[in-house]
């Protein structure tokens, strides 16, 4: 059974892990190695990622006591970091998530909320409702991606 809960900091080295492991299982298939090496990279620091859920909603599914998805939610609209774990994927658990962060979006009175999807993350993104504005690349770590900016009006 999954369940969801806020975020706690002893939550981030296994979200690091779920995040990198997604990465290197799920989108593999839309990246070469080169980006998911530069993406899902072992050099992220990890106080750093640490840091940077401060500040913002972030929601974590459970299941059987181990993490297996996340969401954060920026005060602007911006949805930053949205994972669920490879074997996790196709149970529902990314929409759950996103009816949350809705609710959080509409109690922070936004009109929008918006996303940078990857290739893999833009079918999921559709059907919740979220429409491409533009496809852009944006580098990082030297490599080039190429991702969606999506947004869902509220």
């Amino acid at each position: 059974m999954v369940y969801l809960r806020a975020y706690h900091p002893d939550d981030a080295l296994p979200l690091l892990e779920l995040f990198r492991d997604t990465i290197r299982l799920v989108n593999y298939r839309d990246y070469s190695p080169e980006q998911i090496a530069a993406w899902a990279s072992d050099q992220i620091d990890p106080t750093a990622w640490a840091e940077r859920f401060q500040g913002r909603f972030v929601v974590v599914a459970m299941q059987g006591g181990k993490q297996v998805g996340f969401a954060e939610l920026e005060e602007s609209g911006h949805l930053d970091r949205f994972y669920v774990a490879a074997e996790a994927i196709g149970q529902g658990i990314g929409k759950k998530l996103m009816k949350v962060l809705t609710r959080q979006a509409s109690r922070l009175k936004l009109s929008r909320i918006f996303v940078e999807a990857s290739i893999t993350a833009l079918p999921f993104f559709e059907r919740q409702g979220f429409s491409v504005i533009t496809s852009q690349t944006v580098t990082l770590r030297g490599i080039d991606f190429l991702n969606y900016h999506m947004e869902k009006l509220l």
